[in-house]
């Protein structure tokens, strides 16, 4: 499909991210933060999640970090203390700097299930306590290219020519690829981030064409290389997420929501949550509107 000479990263390492409860009766697959993989640098959470009424994640705060949320499927509702309120519908994109701190609350905003993908990034200790902002595409403005059997959504970075518009304090790629039968792909990374491969639908091979497939729901660490090699060799369209960073290489230090460089970080980040200073004023006499129409 390209001409680009790439040495491809090969697959280190690869497994189904199972589900589990989070929330409030919300159901997420998560990869990336749990006990197999508690860390992958910049990346310190992934979770693909699945939302009905009256489920969902009512208000709780963030720090120190970044929020990405991409929606598969049906719509959330996102509220902060700060009066900032959208729908992300399917196709869309949040992205979200939590910097000093944010209190929001995420909720099904449609009949059915909701589905989509939730990565959080680490910032760097320069970064940590900036302020809270917001970069969000609705699913017509996020970039898109097709080549040769091979469509990519560009969430962040480049890939097929196209760039996307979203700024990354973490330098960060987030290309959404669905390869129809057949097709082939090489996607040049940074040789020195880490990256990796997230299957959302149907089945590839990564690293090398002989390599075994791998299945939906299934986290592929990639290691060293300048770029992802991907095939598609069964008879359904297969559709995945690459993501790479830049590692942050600094000390990490996390207490649920708050991600810091040390533990007197975090005990500070409790103590001003608790206290509602330093950046978490306006959490004192705020509640969502969806809190309080759900009656958490």
């Amino acid at each position: 499909m390209s001409n680009v000479v790439i040495e491809p990263r090969p697959v280190v390492r690869k497994f189904l991210a199972k589900p589990q409860h989070e929330g409030v009766g919300a159901t997420v697959r998560r990869s990336i933060g749990r006990f197999e993989l508690k860390y992958f640098d910049p990346f310190l959470v992934l979770d693909e999640f699945s939302v009905s009424a009256p489920a969902g994640f009512p208000d709780h705060p963030h720090r120190g970090f970044e929020t990405v949320t991409y929606m598969l499927q049906g719509a959330v509702t996102h509220e902060d203390f700060e009066g900032h309120k959208g729908t992300i519908e399917a196709g869309d994109l949040q992205w979200m700097t939590a910097g000093r701190g944010i209190v929001h609350s995420e909720m099904p905003a449609a009949e059915g299930t909701q589905r989509g993908l939730q990565l959080w990034i680490n910032l760097s200790s320069k970064y940590k306590m900036i302020e809270p902002r917001y970069q969000e595409l609705n699913s017509k403005e996020i970039a898109e290219a097709k080549k040769d059997g091979v469509k990519v959504r560009v969430i962040a970075g480049e890939a097929l020519g196209i760039k996307s518009p979203i700024y990354t304090r973490t330098p960060t790629m987030f290309l959404d690829f669905t390869l129809k039968p057949g097709a082939h792909i090489r996607q040049p990374i940074p040789l020195s981030w880490n990256a990796f491969v997230y299957v959302l639908d149907g089945e590839g091979n990564f690293g090398n064409s002989r390599s075994s497939s791998i299945l939906a729901h299934h986290l592929v660490l990639l290691g060293s290389g300048d770029g992802l090699e991907a095939w598609n060799k069964s008879s359904k369209s297969l559709r995945f997420i690459l993501i790479g960073g830049e590692p942050l290489g600094e000390p990490v230090v996390q207490y649920g929501p708050f991600v810091m460089n040390s533990q007197e970080q975090i005990d500070q980040t409790i103590e001003d949550y608790e206290n509602y200073t330093n950046g978490f004023e306006k959490a004192k006499h705020w509640k969502s509107e969806s809190t309080i129409v759900f009656g958490y």
